[in-house]
């Protein structure tokens, strides 16, 4: 998923999930298509292999009825120790077209939240965003299909707390069917949910074809 050159198509809220996750992180596909480069290719082809552990099926989201959900506080820097990220987090929010933003396509360690929805560790669903790769290198989320459930991931906010989530498992998803609800929807819990592309890269849009997902809750 390369940030850089994809298509956003994530709208408000609700239709915003859908086009977002589908468009938003996908490596080289809007560069492809805006600047004729017909044989543009990604740069590792890393990105187009998943782990037979991560399915089309939705892991089961889990919470822990100890945890007291945190005030509403902007993420500034996430974490992610099993796959080595350690990256600022940028505010995204929603083009003219009402297509979800993504963080500027030339840095590659740089993670976007989108800021109409939850804050990590609020009550419901934050979502941050990342590039898989891109012509010149993979990007912050290149390996995100690798976590694990039980992976912790940690999200550093202004004010100085350090959310803590459990990773609940990875999905692969076509971008076509992109599960707007269940990442964007309305939650009862604090709840993380990162996505990046992968799957098959379509050479002719210059697109991955899927969206990697990852749920998870706070510890």
């Amino acid at each position: 998923m390369y940030l850089a050159r994809h298509r956003r198509r994530r709208a408000g809220r609700g239709t915003l999930g859908l086009a977002l996750a589908a468009a938003v992180l996908c490596a080289g596909g809007l560069a492809v298509g805006m600047f004729g480069l017909a044989d543009v290719t990604p740069a590792s082809a890393g990105a187009t292999l998943t782990p037979a552990s991560v399915t089309t099926a939705m892991p089961r989201e889990r919470h822990d009825p100890q945890v007291r959900p945190l005030a509403r506080s902007v993420p500034v820097h996430i974490r992610i120790p099993a796959i080595g990220v350690s990256a600022p987090v940028t505010r995204v929010g929603k083009n003219a077209d009402g297509t979800v933003q993504v963080p500027p396509l030339g840095d590659h360690n740089l993670a976007g939240w989108y800021e109409y929805g939850a804050a990590p560790g609020q009550r419901g669903a934050a979502v941050i965003l990342g590039h898989v790769d891109s012509l010149t290198g993979i990007s912050v989320f290149f390996y995100l299909k690798d976590l694990r459930a039980g992976d912790r991931i940690y999200v550093t906010l202004a004010d100085g707390t350090v959310a803590a989530f459990a990773v609940d498992g990875v999905q692969k998803v076509a971008k076509t069917a992109f599960p707007t609800a269940a990442v964007y929807g309305h939650v009862r819990y604090p709840e993380l949910h990162l996505i990046t592309c992968g799957g098959p890269f379509d050479r002719a849009s210059g697109h991955y074809l899927d969206n990697i997902i990852v749920y998870a809750h706070l510890v």
